[in-house]
């Protein structure tokens, strides 16, 4: 048994708030109350001291790169989960793009099996096409069967549009989200820095706001035609985000879903030109107009999952020039304190809007048992303190490329369990 004690608890799915202590039994919640007024003390358990911090549901990723197979010197499902559970997250859901990718049975079930050997809850979505080609569907069907909980080609975006159709209607069958990656490469010279000021500064064309918009307007419509539970990833335009908000307006929008990444709703093209290929990821940062308009879209419900797109790459990539480098950072260490810090303490969102953001909506797209605290309901909790100053750094990842490495920011995590065990526990406190 494990007792968490003296904490102020916030269940975003109900929207409980208040003093209550946590009892823990195996893998579940068993007891919600105080000590010494409507539940009593085990003799036998171990207590966690929760006292001036933030009982939460475990945070819920769905849009994190592991690496592996195929390039663990950037990163490995052991040494993401642990980031992850330093970061507060109980759940991740892993990209496909791997080498080989998860387009078949066999390399799904690598997969799983190494998640298995984590201390948090590893799953993963396989892809909607053959060798991420955008040429021929997937066994979806069998894949579902055999452990994926939803599909994407994240990092290649889809350009057949029939294709895409086909897949929606998969996946509306299947009752499973399918997640995209909206950025028409047609439309970009060169991808991850934005055309405008960044591009100037670097004598380049840059990736046009018109590359993500193109392909948003294109499946939300398709989405509306289907009934296709879809993810948005990584919106990054004023546009896009106002797509989603008619689409959802529309009676037929209920399955419609878009993520928002801490960078993209803290920083603008003005970090590529400070910190270069530390800030250069798909889709680009854009301009403050983009920024303000995502966090509007966070407040007002349109976006409804704040996800990391965690991406970890080596010393060695990230050094390369502008237009060499790969595209991406790591963000499951830094993420809860960027919510915190650009979107509490600013007044655009509360603490348990935020939470429900990072946990219990994610959860909800992918049909995972988690992003809640209920009696019964799965063990998996962070502590979090609000207050606390965090310099970034130091992290559990086995990469650092992240242009907030130094960055003084608020909120902590001081402890995360999942499935009722302490898997981390800030050193010191």
């Amino acid at each position: 048994m494990l007792l968490i004690q003296n904490g102020y608890l916030i269940d975003p799915k109900s929207g409980t708030e208040g003093n209550f202590d946590v009892l823990t039994e195996g893998d579940r919640i068993i007891k919600i109350g105080r000590i010494g007024r409507d539940m009593k003390k085990p003799a036998h358990c171990e207590v966690l001291d929760a006292e001036g911090l933030v009982v939460a549901p475990g945070l819920v990723d769905v849009h994190v790169h592991f690496r592996e197979p195929g390039f663990t010197y950037k990163e490995d499902i052991a040494t993401g989960a642990r980031a992850a559970a330093r970061g507060g997250y109980t759940t991740v859901v892993l990209m496909a793009n791997t080498k080989p990718p998860v387009d078949n049975e066999e390399t799904l079930a690598l997969v799983l099996e190494k998640a298995k050997e984590t201390d948090i809850h590893v799953v993963t979505c396989a892809n909607v096409t053959k060798g991420m080609k955008g040429e021929k569907l997937t066994e979806m069907e069998k894949l579902a069967q055999c452990g994926a909980v939803g599909f994407t080609d994240d990092g290649v975006p889809l350009l057949d549009e029939e294709l895409v159709r086909a897949a929606m209607e998969q996946t509306a069958h299947l009752d499973m989200p399918i997640s995209f990656h909206e950025e028409n490469p047609r439309l970009i010279a060169q991808n991850g820095i934005n055309r405008g000021r960044a591009s100037e500064h670097f004598g380049i064309e840059g990736s046009p706001r018109e590359a993500e918009i193109d392909l948003i307007k294109r499946d939300l419509e398709l989405a509306l035609e289907t009934g296709a539970c879809i993810n948005i990833q990584h919106i990054s335009t004023a546009e896009g985000v106002e797509l989603v908000r008619r689409a959802k307006a529309r009676g037929t929008g209920r399955n419609i879903h878009a993520e928002a990444t801490p960078h993209h709703f803290t920083l603008t093209e003005e970090a590529v030109i400070q910190y270069g290929t530390l800030a250069k990821m798909n889709p680009p940062l854009r301009t403050e107009e983009d920024r303000l308009a995502i966090i509007r879209g966070l407040t007002d419900g349109t976006i409804d999952i704040i996800a990391t797109d965690h991406a970890p790459h080596s010393a060695e990539e990230k050094a390369k020039s502008i237009t060499e480098a790969p595209s991406g950072i790591i963000g499951l260490e830094t993420a809860l304190s960027l919510g915190i810090t650009e979107l509490v303490c600013k007044g655009y969102m509360t603490m348990r809007d935020l939470l429900r953001a990072m946990s219990t909506n994610p959860a909800a797209m992918y049909h995972l048992d988690a992003g809640y605290l209920e009696e019964g309901g799965p063990a998996d909790l962070v502590l979090i303190d609000t207050a606390a100053v965090n310099v970034t750094g130091d992290y559990a990842s086995k990469s650092d490329n992240s242009p907030f490495t130094g960055w003084e920011l608020t909120g902590k995590v001081r402890a995360t369990v999942c499935a009722g065990k302490l898997v981390y526990e800030e050193k010191g406190k």
